[in-house]
């Protein structure tokens, strides 16, 4: 059979069904649009047939899905795509795959929750590309991510430079997560955390119970070690200068754990007394070091405030042994192109795609050794540069493979897996990916779709949740999810080829992909007045001198590394807060990752020129999570629920009983459930499988115990209300002015969807920035205030993204400044200002490219932004 290639023309969606049937009984010529020579057929065997989904606020939804096709699911957010998409498609195929897998194999996998729906047929092997980081880890690298690493390990064991005399070395030599390879000193991690005295111990005048060592635990736990070390023999008055160097390192640095008698009434010389005569001690203590206490509670504890008092007392350096390279001096001492790995390692991807060039085209010699080390660093070099031009062609170029996981971007994440799955050249899987166009300037978004692209026609199918209308115009067929969110939503809208939903009224993504012919032109406001900044030195900012327009909108564009966030989120916000002193607040790090993450961040150069009394206020607003455990949630945090649990504890009944306002907290004991302590969930062990969460059995994950669920308010428990969306809690609260004005404003933001009681860890960056922003849009606006926010479209629809900036607009109108780090032209065509960051990324951006009105900058012939500015 031949295949005739027409040019892309939106009637060719309607033949689809004559070609097939032409095919099918003829055999004959297949027509395809050139740009979509893709196998596209609606017949049973070529389509996913999903049957009866009811995953979530799915509406027992049944529709056919095409395979080896670019299929993009969209629709506002909250309105069901990704739990047709991931929590169900994705979801399936990987109950199905688990099926044929151990019970051991299997509690070793991440699973999902198993789908609600009667029947899915023809679904393949499917691959979840999602935007989530796992766990945090040092040891996790772009190098580790794409497994490049592995083939440079390759590369130094069999064509590097040996110094004269070595032994060869093994890959695993060239490994900071071997124990062949690994500093010993660091263990692979390339910084020592070191405790010394004078973090310890910052007043050597105190005596040890007046709390010279300032590291050890506060209250009943630290008088307990000076108890123990006068058990010990020490005289814990004697001012800690005044101790001998011997004994003040033991008490500090000792691995030693002894366990001795305690007499806690008795001063030194009763003490030694009750200790010879034998004497029945108070209780048994163990000592334990300063420094030991230290490491142990930073490592173990799941306290964010104790970890964030214990890692004052900590310091990070450079291992001394490996210069912060992670590796044995011996691994180091071998070469290649002149540079050891712990060197090529910190080269971006562009430069060490230019140094591997030669070896990669190298002519082997008639010189036996030197052409087996030629033909191994040709092949080698070879298969490293494939791997990296995939990742240079996603906009990752400017990323070195040192660079930890932690510090990238959820987008960076995605792209990285997505062009390690480019290079595995699977066939016949369906890829799911999340929102890949995110944290993506158009320019880059060309490059992503045509590694979708490289995917289907190597015989795979795309499935994507997206916002994005360019990736939306790109696909092949759209499933558009809706029409509303939460309770509204869980319906198709509309399943099929682009152009037949130019036709559906009740789409809303239909609006932006066929807009008027006549937009409205957007009329920049003027500025009111400047800010100045000079000299700003940053991560790639070099010198950099900015002026801000106040009173307006600004949004600050650039390719994906151009140094957009540098300037804005760090080095604005930082200047700001100095100048007006605010001190920043410091949470405290989270764990061994986030503590070396924090060490690693390079500190803002330059000044504020001018302009900073106009500003009085700044409120930042960026995509943190607002909690770190299901404690948190939107409730708690918008501060709505402590409205809500006055209203509960000023009822009769409440009255009646004697219950506060803090019986109806979920995190106090009298009003919890014992069982799960208030979470609503426990955890179930399973021998062989991974451990599961399950809803509490006692209070049935809702929380509260049965005393405190009597309590009603309207005919609704508090347990019910926390279950609410914030669309149906405000037609609840509809005569509570001080909890309405806070759902209002989550509604403002596209919020009405979520749960009150919506657990902080269910939360996405996009969703958590904007539950900030509606927790400032309660309060009175008094203007002179600075908002700086970073990429706040992420996650939206480009209806809610409408919603968000009327609400933008509105604290500009209302005195104040915006100033935005964005992506998403829709934003960036609509504000009064636009400066562009770039032209490249990393070492190759970092410069002011075009700034001005939109149409000003679509104007620049050196902007990579300018092309796709609507103006």
């Amino acid at each position: 059979m031949r295949v005739i290639l027409l040019p892309s023309e939106p009637f060719w969606f309607l033949c689809i069904q004559t070609i097939q049937r032409f095919v099918a009984i003829n055999k004959g010529d297949l027509i395809i649009p050139r740009d979509r020579a893709r196998n596209i057929l609606s017949e049973p065997d070529h389509c996913i047939q999903v049957r009866g989904a009811r995953v979530h606020n799915l509406k027992n939804v049944s529709l056919d899905i095409p395979r080896n096709a670019l299929v993009v699911f969209t629709g506002i957010s909250g309105s069901g795509k990704s739990s047709l998409a991931f929590g169900t498609l994705f979801a399936e195929s990987q109950r199905r795959y688990l099926d044929s897998v151990s019970p051991y194999a299997r509690r070793l996998i991440d699973q999902v929750d198993e789908p609600d729906v009667d029947s899915i047929d023809g679904l393949p092997p499917a691959v979840a590309l999602q935007q989530q980081r796992g766990t945090p880890s040092v040891r996790s690298s772009v190098g580790s991510v794409t497994t490049i690493s592995n083939a440079l390990r390759m590369l130094y064991s069999r064509a590097g430079e040996y110094p004269k005399g070595q032994s060869i070395l093994y890959a695993d030599a060239f490994s900071p997560n071997t124990p062949e390879g690994a500093c010993a000193r660091c263990h692979g991690i390339g910084r020592v955390f070191e405790v010394t005295e004078t973090l310890l111990v910052p007043d050597d005048t105190k005596t040890i119970r007046e709390r010279a060592i300032a590291a050890w635990p506060p209250a009943w736990q630290g008088q307990n070690l000076s108890r123990i070390l006068v058990s010990l023999g020490h005289d814990i008055d004697k001012p800690w200068k005044d101790i001998t160097q011997k004994t003040r390192d033991w008490i500090l640095f000792t691995e030693e754990t002894p366990t001795v008698p305690v007499f806690p009434d008795l001063d030194f010389a009763q003490t030694r007394e009750a200790i010879e005569q034998g004497q029945e001690p108070h209780y048994m203590g163990t000592f334990a070091s300063a420094k030991s206490y230290i490491l142990k509670s930073f490592a173990t504890t799941q306290s964010s405030r104790t970890k964030k008092r214990v890692s004052q007392f900590m310091q990070i350096s450079t291992c001394p042994d490996c210069n912060g390279k992670k590796l044995q001096r011996a691994s180091l001492s071998v070469k290649f192109a002149g540079l050891d790995i712990g060197e090529l390692s910190q080269l971006t991807l562009t430069e060490l795609a230019h140094l591997l060039g030669d070896a990669a085209h190298a002519v082997p010699t008639a010189n036996l050794l030197d052409r087996e080390k030629v033909i191994v660093a040709q092949r080698i070099a070879s298969d490293i540069l494939a791997r990296v031009e995939a990742l240079t062609k996603l906009g990752l170029g400017y990323l070195s493979l040192e660079r930890s996981t932690p510090t990238l971007s959820p987008g960076e994440l995605q792209r990285l897996r997505l062009a390690t799955q480019i290079r595995s050249q699977l066939f016949g899987v369906v890829y799911v990916l999340d929102e890949p166009s995110a944290g993506l300037h158009p320019a880059d978004t060309q490059a992503l779709l045509g590694a979708l692209d490289e995917l289907i026609l190597a015989g795979n199918s795309v499935f994507v949740v997206e916002h994005d209308v360019s990736v939306i115009r790109h696909a092949d067929w759209i499933v558009d999810v809706g029409p509303d969110a939460g309770t509204h939503g869980g319906e198709v809208v509309y399943n099929g080829p682009i152009e037949g939903l130019r036709q559906v009224s009740t789409s809303h993504t239909a609006r932006f992909l066929f807009p008027p012919d006549a937009p409205v032109k957007h009329r920049p406001r003027q500025p009111i007045a400047w800010l100045s900044l000079g000299e700003i030195e940053r991560n790639n900012l070099q010198g950099l001198n900015v002026k801000f327009p106040l009173g307006v909108m600004t949004t600050v564009t650039g390719v994906s590394g151009s140094g957009k966030s540098s300037l804005v989120s760090q080095a604005l916000v930082e200047l700001v807060n100095d100048s007006l002193g605010v001190n920043k607040i410091d949470e405290g790090p989270h764990g061994e990752a986030d503590l070396l993450e924090r060490e690693l961040e390079t500190s803002t150069g330059g000044r504020i020129v001018d302009g900073i009394e106009h500003v009085r206020r700044l409120v930042t607003v960026d995509q943190k999570a607002i909690g770190r455990t299901p404690r948190s949630n939107l409730a708690t945090y918008t501060g709505l629920f402590d409205h809500v649990r006055k209203l509960f504890a000023f009822t009769s009944e409440a009255k009646a009983r004697r219950y506060d306002v803090g019986r109806f907290s979920f995190n106090v004991a009298k009003g919890r459930c014992a069982n799960c302590d208030g979470v609503g969930f426990v955890s179930v062990e399973l021998l062989f499988l991974p451990s599961v969460y399950s809803p509490c059995q006692v209070c049935r994950g809702q929380r509260y115990n049965d005393k405190t669920l009597e309590i009603t308010y309207r005919d609704k428990n508090i347990a019910e209300v926390l279950d609410l969306t914030v669309e149906s809690a405000r037609e609840f609260f509809a005569n509570e002015a001080p909890v309405l004005r806070a759902l209002e404003a989550l509604l403002q933001v596209g919020l009405g969807y979520l749960r009150l009681g919506q657990p902080a860890t269910e939360l996405s960056g996009g969703e958590a920035q904007r539950i900030k922003l509606a927790t400032e849009l309660q309060r009175t606006q008094r203007g002179d205030t600075l908002y700086v926010l970073d990429e706040p479209t992420t996650g939206l629809h480009p209806a809610d993204v409408s919603m968000l900036m009327a609400q933008l607009n509105g604290l500009v109108d209302a005195g104040n400044t915006v100033i935005m780090v964005e992506h998403d032209m829709q934003v960036a065509s609509t504000s009064d200002w636009v400066i562009d960051i770039g032209p490249g990324a990393g070492d190759e951006g970092g410069r002011i490219v075009a700034q001005g009105s939109p149409s000003t900058v679509a104007k620049s012939k050196i902007s990579r932004t300018a092309p796709f500015l609507l103006t």
